[in-house]
């Protein structure tokens, strides 16, 4: 891959954008083509150029500009001021867009005052109120309420998650395909949970496996984590396991970590199970796709919730202790299970599919003997 490539892929991508525009004869959304070709370009760039020339002047601004504002605060100052910006921010964005039948300001406000009410509940029962970070608190929310913003408000955001949720419906489609040739074309339509959701859920985790083995996966954790590591002051460990729950599982995003695991903090194992059952896992994701919920809801909550799940966790359960990975970022590759080639991986993904899928229709099944076992006796 040279950078005549980088060329031709630049030039078909302004291309498209100036022929299918808004207004003219064949127009098409141009979001997603612009930010699949602009990551394009800019991972085959960087495979010639060093990031550093990118983020290095981009630490430097910040580092003359935000930094500098900040510290011409009083330093007790800071919090409560951030505090105040964050709660006006959040309360100008609920009230501020036009209201609906089932939209109106009363309810956005009785919402605001149930989550006034949330974080009131957690700071009374925190472990540690003195040691709360409430940066990693209010940043977390902002972030949260911004995505939402994102998504809820703007066409940009509303079309990319779109887009995100109808990849997963597409993969939904893949799954049927592999059912309808391993059975008959009538039995995705019979609407079993045995028959739609397990084949989508056995695919998912095997298509996540490839992913994870052609280092894909593991790239865009670690972009993620990178963010949130940096902007919510959290350790390296958390941020990881927060930026991949919604993407492989609770279970599996904590054997990303593994090598750190006999090493965290009580702090760090709260927030470890905090993001893990502050999301939805890919495989069960693609279930309640399947089951009829709306892709996009389920997709933008879960990004959301990465954020959330750090300002919840820091809030309930602070840090009191020394992090060993505190100042870095790392998602280790997984040497133990390495497979050799991607159909390995690929095989490997559907066995560990085969057992998740096992064990949630053994879990239902076994919770519903049960309720009926209650109820007889009752």
């Amino acid at each position: 891959m040279d950078l005549s490539t980088i060329a031709d892929v630049r030039r078909w991508w302004i291309a498209s954008l100036i022929l299918h525009r808004p207004g003219t004869a064949v127009p098409k959304n141009w979001i997603i083509p612009f930010l699949l070709y602009l990551v394009i370009t800019l991972r085959m760039l960087f495979f010639h150029v060093p990031i550093t020339v990118v983020t290095s002047p981009m630490y430097s601004i910040w580092n003359h500009t935000g930094v500098r504002f900040v510290h011409l605060l009083p330093e007790r100052s800071r919090t409560p001021l951030s505090a105040l910006l964050t709660i006006a921010v959040i309360v100008i964005g609920a009230m501020a867009s036009p209201e609906s039948e089932d939209n109106t300001r009363t309810n956005r406000a009785v919402s605001l005052f149930g989550l006034a009410v949330f974080i009131f509940i957690l700071w009374l029962t925190s472990k540690n109120r003195k040691a709360i970070q409430w940066h990693t608190v209010i940043v977390g929310q902002l972030v949260q309420f911004i995505v939402a913003l994102f998504v809820l408000r703007s066409k940009a955001g509303y079309d990319i998650f779109s887009f995100i949720s109808n990849l997963a419906e597409d993969l939904l489609g893949f799954a049927n395909n592999g059912a309808i040739f391993l059975t008959d074309s009538s039995v995705p339509k019979l609407g079993w949970f045995l028959t739609s959701v397990v084949p989508p859920i056995i695919f998912f985790v095997s298509f996540v496996q490839l992913l994870y083995h052609w280092g894909i996966l593991q790239w865009c954790i670690g972009k993620f984590a990178i963010f949130f590591f940096w902007s919510m002051r959290v350790s390296g460990a958390e941020a990881v396991v927060a930026a991949a729950s919604p993407f492989i599982g609770q279970g599996e995003s904590a054997m990303l970590i593994k090598p750190f695991v006999a090493h965290l903090t009580q702090a760090e194992l709260h927030q470890v199970m905090t993001s893990g059952f502050a999301t939805i896992a890919g495989s069960v994701l693609i279930a309640y796709i399947n089951l009829g919920v709306n892709g996009q809801a389920l997709v933008s909550s879960c990004v959301m919730s990465i954020p959330a799940s750090l300002a919840v966790s820091k809030l309930r359960f602070p840090e009191e202790e020394e992090t060993l990975t505190a100042g870095q970022v790392v998602v280790p590759g997984n040497d133990e299970h390495r497979a050799a080639n991607s159909l390995h991986a690929f095989a490997n993904g559907a066995w560990l599919g085969l057992k998740i899928a096992g064990m949630i229709v053994a879990t239902i099944l076994c919770e519903l003997l049960l309720c009926l076992v209650v109820a007889l006796e009752s």
